[in-house]
């Protein structure tokens, strides 16, 4: 019997997978273009802050068109001029195959179950896509620890996705809005090591606590690094 052995160098091959999370308003939708050859996937309405932009998107508002573009994302001939897939949102994109499913399940248990099983089954997929890097935007919600300390967190619908997804990608930031004291300038910052208060990690290694908001600059300085760990 035989293995096949690779490199952890090439692992950056790969893409970079991020779960980016932030309050309504933060620039989460308006960061996917700053990414490399972006193509959208959303069931949102708020992509007006892209119009300077000519991005590609499509609209997901089943969980067969999340299927149907996956399909097409990993196979079509098309898909290969786009080097990051970005999902917009996946808190929303979850929240509305939910409802879908809901309309045709008598019971809303199943309609949860099928959303669970085959929504984060795609999500995955997503995430496992060679040669691409993956964005995954979602919305921010505020948790508590068993001490009833309260932190911020990527939302999702039900109690069992919220704390799965963030273990999926390679990188988990939170944008974090500020406003500058001296001259009421506002500006954002990733923030990608955990802390206290905040989910997020690094498994590259190679960015600080902080980062600004450019997902091209930070993927090549994760390429820098040769691999994720």
């Amino acid at each position: 019997m035989s293995v096949i052995l690779y490199s952890t160098a090439s692992v950056i091959a790969n893409g970079v997978k991020v779960l980016v999370y932030g309050a309504a308003g933060s620039g989460k939708t308006r960061l996917l273009a700053t990414t490399p050859s972006p193509v959208i996937f959303s069931c949102e309405s708020g992509l007006l802050s892209l119009r300077q932009y000519n991005i590609p998107f499509a609209q997901i508002t089943t969980l067969y068109d999340l299927q149907n573009a996956f399909d097409w994302i990993s196979s079509s001939y098309e898909a290969r001029q786009f080097a990051t897939v970005c999902l917009d949102s996946v808190s929303e994109i979850l929240e509305v195959l939910l409802k879908s499913e809901r309309s045709t399940k008598k019971d809303p248990r199943q309609a949860y179950g099928e959303v669970l099983v085959q929504g984060t089954d795609l999500i995955r997929r997503f995430r496992d896509l060679p040669n691409k890097h993956i964005v995954l935007i979602a919305k921010e919600e505020v948790g508590k620890d068993e001490n009833s300390r309260m932190f911020f967190q990527p939302a999702f619908p039900g109690a069992k996705l919220g704390p799965a997804v963030p273990y999926y990608p390679d990188e988990v930031f939170r944008l974090v809005p500020f406003i500058e004291p001296q001259s009421g300038q506002a500006y954002s910052m990733l923030r990608c090591h955990p802390e206290p208060q905040t989910v997020a990690k690094d498994r590259s290694g190679a960015l600080a606590a902080w980062e600004p908001p450019d997902l091209t600059a930070i993927f090549n300085k994760i390429a820098q690094t040769g691999a994720l760990g």
